[in-house]
């Protein structure tokens, strides 16, 4: 029997069932070429278990944020591509999602052979408010399929018919991806080793409230960075020059800074800051200006930490024993304001070096290592998932995998 190990055994033998996988292919493109292939590789382990255990896998996705209907720019064709190529077989592409070429696609596949659906998202009921809705077009989906396998983890903080309602219509197991995410997730928040260090950045503050919030009372230190640090530095009463600042959260971040206070947290600001007086673009050289935190430019901006802030969150990170970072700490793809986020990496690795964990959380973050040329061996875990991340760290149930426990067995 062709059963396979670890989280997807409950399917017991899939040799010659057509299994229906969901993972996370939404990819950065430049036209056709993919820039950051991280998500098609991560994928990789659970597709090759269950082709090698002779299922015939079907795998579904999406990819950038179409309108529900087709969109040649949004195609997985060159993804399937790819994942063809780091699968080490040939992989079939359907031109739709439950279409004819879909159906055909998939009869076609022999034992241990994979097929790539057309981005789930050119189908309006993919990402439904109306439950009945996205039903429907998930029981099309199950049609397809014998059983189905939930290994996108950057999706599965989202009620969708490919995510959720599919897994009410078939016999369903965790995949290997979204099983390794959960279960380091569990390391953050169950009883972490100590001294645990927090570090958010990324443009908004309004974006990481639910997790400050809900970290404030489990982390030892926070360290903040990024755009969203002009809130707080707001909120201490500085100016911030034309800086992003959220106005709306000023009183917010003021109470994050006295809860901090209270608990005993170490909620670290930067001091200083590199500043220019526009954002980086083609149109001229940057003009990068290190200033102090109280001396930022009315006709300024900030666009990352600044040196001795950048050193003053090395050292919060020397002796962390876990780390759990999300957001840079400014304008990475540009090299005059990439030094904060490359100092912050740089901790995380001497901190990988001497058995901490580290955990840099999806999204921005991990496209901005392996900008900078850090390996994924450089950490301990590079999530898939940012703000799937986010929200299990604000201690929200996330559907895609809550759905699992009541699925069809």
């Amino acid at each position: 029997m062709a059963v396979i190990d670890g989280p997807l055994e409950g399917l017991g033998d899939v040799a010659g069932k057509r299994v229906l996988v969901r993972s996370d292919l939404n990819v950065p493109l430049d036209g056709t070429r993919i820039t950051d292939d991280g998500r098609v590789r991560a994928s990789v382990p659970t597709i090759s278990a269950l082709a090698d255990a002779g299922a015939r896998v079907v795998v579904v996705a999406h990819l950038g944020r179409p309108k529900g209907e087709p969109d040649p720019a949004y195609s997985l064709r060159p993804v399937a591509d790819r994942l063809g190529e780091l699968l080490g077989r040939r992989v079939a592409f359907a031109t739709d999602t439950v279409g004819e070429s879909a159906t055909e696609t998939v009869a076609a596949l022999a034992d241990g052979e994979v097929a790539v659906l057309e981005n789930v998202r050119f189908n309006a009921g993919e990402t439904s408010k109306q439950d009945e809705v996205r039903s429907a077009f998930a029981s099309e989906l199950a049609k397809l399929a014998d059983a189905f396998v939930s290994d996108g983890f950057g999706v599965v903080h989202r009620k969708q018919a490919s995510t959720y309602d599919v897994a009410l219509h078939l016999p369903s197991a965790t995949g290997a991806l979204v099983a390794s995410e959960i279960e380091v997730l569990r390391r953050l928040t169950e009883d972490p080793e100590r001294p645990y260090a927090v570090v958010l950045g990324g443009s908004k503050v309004s974006d990481k409230l639910g997790v400050i919030d809900n970290l404030l009372g489990k982390a030892d230190r926070l360290l903040i960075g990024g755009g969203m640090v002009f809130t707080f530095l707001a909120a201490q009463g500085k100016a911030v020059g034309s800086s992003l600042l959220e106005s709306d959260q000023v009183e917010r971040c003021a109470e994050y800074l006295r809860r901090a206070d209270e608990l005993g947290v170490q909620l670290l600001l930067p001091t200083d800051v590199v500043t220019d007086t526009s954002f980086p673009s083609g149109d001229r050289d940057p003009l990068p200006k290190v200033v102090s935190v109280d001396e930022i430019d009315d006709d300024s901006m900030g666009l990352d930490i600044g040196p001795e802030s950048a050193a003053a969150f090395a050292e919060a990170l020397t002796d962390a024993r876990t780390v759990f970072w999300n957001g840079p700490m400014g304008v990475f793809e540009t090299d005059a304001f990439a030094d904060g986020t490359r100092a912050v990496a740089q901790a995380l690795v001497e901190c990988t070096q001497n058995n901490g964990l580290t955990v840099v959380g999806g999204g921005d973050s991990a496209a901005a290592v392996r900008t900078l040329g850090f390996a994924e061996t450089d950490f301990s875990h590079i999530s898939t998932g940012g703000g799937a991340s986010l929200e299990y760290l604000e201690g929200k149930e996330l559907p895609g995998v809550a759905v699992l426990e009541r699925s069809v067995s």
